[in-house]
Parts: C-alpha cells; structure tokens; sequence
C-alpha cells in the first residue's frame, strides 16, 4: 500500500483521521501505532515482526543507556545496542551483495562458492534503523531523555507517514510532540494541501517521466541514440525529484494533519551552484543524519585537512551504500564524495568565478552524470549509457527517434517539471504579497480572500487530476521505497 494509490488515499487514510479524531486525546497515540502497523502489514506482512522486534530491542537498549551507570559501561552498552542494530541491516540488505561478490572471488581462486538462500529486503529496513540509531545516540549523548512510553516510542520509530522512505526524523526533534501536540483546522488544511501538492508531483509529473526513464534505460547499449540518452536522463532527474520530494511532502502534510510538524526534506536543490549547496538541498534529512551522528563522530573538519576529506570520501561511500547494495550506488556517493573534496581543495575555484547560471549548469550537468550511475543495473550499463550521452551512441537516430517517447502528456510533465524544480511560485507570491503589502481595509482583505481561492482551486484541480489518473492504473512505484 503506496500513498499515492487509491485505496490509500481514499480508504485508509480518511478511517485513520475518522478514528484519530473520534477517541479521546490520550488514545491518539495507540491509535496510530495500531494503524500504523496495519498499514506496514499490509504491504509486508511477511516481515513485520522483524520491525516489532527491531522496536522492543531498542526500546530496551534506550532505557538501559538512560541508566545511571560507569562510562564505560555505557559505552559497552551503546556498541552494542549499534551492533544489533546495524547486524539486522546489514544481513537484510547487504548478505546478498557481500555473498554475490565473495564467490566471484573463491570461483577466481578455484575454491568452491558459498550458498545463500536470498534474503529478501525488508520494507523499509533502512530508514526505521535509522531512526532507531538517532534515538538510541541521542540518549548516549545526553541529548534527550529515554522514552519510557513503550507506544510513544513505538510511534516515533513506526509512524506511517514516515515509515517506509522517510523524511528521517531525529528523535530530539519530535519528543515534545510525541507528548503533547496541537490539532486543529488551520493545520488539518495546510496538511490537506501539502499532501495533494505530493501527491500531484508524484502522479502527475514523475510517474509520466519515469515511463520514459524506464523505457529509454532498458534499450540495448547497441540502440541507445544520443538524443535518446539525454532525453531518458532528463526524465529520471526530474522523476526522482518530483517522486521523492513528492513523497516527503505528504508525509510532512499528514503529519501535519496530525498535528506534528517536521522538517523540511527538499529545498530546490536543482538551482544549486555547486555539490556542497547540492547537498544541503537535497534529502536534508538524510544529509543531516549522516552529518550529525557519522561525520561528526569521524572528527568531522577538527582533525586537519587530510582527515576531512577522508570523513567526506568515508561517509558518501557510506551514503551511496545505504541507498542499495550494489557498485553502482557505492560509485555514485564516491562520485559526489570525490567532488565535495574537489570543492574543498579549491580545485574547481576558477568555476566559482564565472557567471551564476554556468556555475549552475555545471552543477546540474555533474548532478545528472551521477544520476546515471543512480538509475542503471550495472556499472557498465552506466558507462555504456554514458558513452551515448558523450556522442559515442550505436544507434541509429532515424530508427529510434526521440519523437517516438515523446506525447503531449509528456512534455506537459517536462515543462512543469523544470519550472517546478524552481522556486517560481514561491517567488510570484511573494511579489505579490509585497505589491499588494499596502493594500489595507476591504482592497487587503480582497487580495487575500482571492489568494486563499486561487490556493484552494488549484489544490482541488491537482486532486482531480491525480485521482483520475490514479483511476487509470497506470504506473506507480515509490523510488525511494526499494531503499
């Protein structure tokens, strides 16, 4: 059960809120671990006591740090709390990879290769470890308290709106709310628009571009044109944008809807001038996660020059491995790694000095390169696609062309996808608030009732559309729910 498809948005998410807001305040919280946990079983009901036990273990491990005990003792105790907890992952997402590449190696020197039953990955293992590292580090370094609620601490780790692809929630920042929190109209709206705001990019913009990205990636190195290359490229950057941004914003707006407020994931990151903004831009919480509890405990900037970039090239190994257990995603965060220390050592210093919107194509040029390595199977399937972007493609233009992948619904999604990925609407109204800042009395109250109208209609034309193209069963997959 995905958020944008219809038995999500037009049964389990109105009975969730029916609920919520029927029993008293108290039980609120039961009630969306409960139904949050429905929601997990439905789509793996294979594998969900791996998250209930994932939850009680480390509910267990946070009361312990909260303890009074030796350092050392407590030391022990987080190691191992951090062991478990990154033994599940790896054995649920990374066995298969690691078994894969030892037998190329024992086949090489003649000795028999290893036997691995496959190890099918567990929904959403990567973020909820995640999010039990942050609380469990959080406790450590006395940053907050233990959560001696077993069902706040339950719904911290497995409420649904983040359950499966994030945003990352670090547990300092949500505690207060998990306690105490506000509900009322003003949020349920905004939660309500925010929410149809994803669910439009994600079933209006990137659900489009990604039949193209799919079709044009799964072409034969030896059909693959040039003008093809770019135009399959172009759709995925723009699919995996409108996908994952997408989903954050319902998310955010759900959680809105329950009153929680979370931070932002996604802040225009395709206007960036070079891969250090790129990152602080993109996947903010992820980028904060890794920041705050990976390279920071590296030693972060503190250990002399060589030292940081090599917590750079370390954690961007780490960050390109999290996403998926394969070389090609370990090429990909190496590739973005290898320019931040690019952008530190200064070596790209004469690019800072040409005008903006070159700085810019530069960025998004290099952002789409690593894009490739994102999207293809193998490393050589990237290379090869590559190649064609290059101007080295084997196809042959006139057998497939580009118009072939190209249809009214297609460049509509194109150009809303690159005016979009700009903060265009944010900008006109703010133009606009200031142009009509001095408007007061029944001319201000004028402006601002028709921007609530304009704001209403356009949320209720996205939902429109959206249900109507979710009506028509066409293609739906979350991106980011296979990490």
């Amino acid at each position: 059960m995905v958020f944008s498809s219809p038995i999500f948005v037009f049964l389990f998410l109105p009975l969730t809120f029916a609920l919520y807001f029927s029993v008293p305040r108290k039980r609120r919280n039961a009630l969306l671990l409960f139904g949050s946990l429905f929601f997990y079983t439905w789509g793996e009901s294979k594998y969900v006591m791996v998250l209930v036990a994932s939850v009680i273990f480390n509910y267990l491990f946070g009361l312990g740090l909260g303890r009074p005990q030796e350092p050392s003792r407590r030391k022990q105790l987080m190691v191992l709390a951090v062991a478990v907890n990154l033994s599940l992952l790896f054995f649920c997402k990374y066995s298969n990879f690691v078994v894969d590449n030892l037998n190329i190696v024992l086949s090489d020197l003649g000795i028999r290769p290893l036997h691995l039953e496959p190890v099918r990955l567990v929904l959403g293992i990567s973020f909820f470890t995640f999010h039990s590292l942050s609380y469990l580090i959080d406790i450590y370094r006395r940053v907050a308290s233990p959560q001696k609620d077993p069902v706040n601490f339950g719904l911290y780790i497995v409420f649904f709106p983040q359950l499966i692809a994030g945003p990352i929630i670090r547990y300092h920042d949500i505690v207060a709310q998990l306690a105490k929190r506000t509900e009322s109209m003003a949020n349920f709206a905004c939660g309500v628009q925010r929410f149809v705001t994803g669910l439009g990019k994600k079933v209006l913009i990137a659900n489009v571009l990604g039949v193209v990205a799919d079709k044009i990636f799964a072409i034969p190195a030896p059909h693959l044109t040039t003008g093809l290359a770019w135009l399959g490229i172009v759709s995925y950057t723009l699919q995996i944008f409108f996908d994952f941004s997408g989903y954050s914003d319902m998310a955010i707006g759900m959680c809105r809807m329950f009153g929680f407020r979370i931070l932002e994931n996604f802040d225009y990151p395709y206007i960036s001038r070079s891969i250090r903004e790129f990152w602080k831009r993109w996947h903010i919480s992820l980028s904060n996660w890794f920041r705050d509890y990976l390279y920071v405990s590296l030693g972060g900037n503190r250990l002399g020059t060589t030292r940081t970039y090599l917590n750079l090239i370390t954690v961007f190994f780490l960050c390109g491995f999290w996403h998926g257990a394969s070389w090609n995603f370990i090429v990909w965060g190496m590739f973005h790694g290898t320019f931040l220390v690019l952008e530190r050592l200064r070596i790209t210093a004469w690019l800072d000095r040409v005008p903006g919107p070159l700085q810019h194509f530069r960025t998004i040029l290099t952002v789409m390169v690593g894009w490739v390595f994102f999207r293809a199977e193998t490393i050589s399937k990237a290379i090869n696609y590559l190649s064609a972007m290059a101007g080295f493609a084997e196809g042959d233009s006139t057998l497939s062309p580009v118009a072939m992948y190209l249809n009214g619904a297609v460049w509509t999604a194109l150009a809303a996808g690159v005016i979009l990925s700009m903060p265009v609407i944010p900008r006109l109204s703010a133009l606009f608030q200031r142009a009509t800042a001095h408007s007061v009395g029944r001319p201000g109250a004028a402006v601002v009732g028709l921007l609530a109208s304009v704001r209403i209609a356009a949320t209720g034309l996205i939902f429109i559309a959206s249900a109507a193209a979710l009506a028509s069963g066409t293609y739906n997959p979350f991106i980011y729910f296979r990490f």
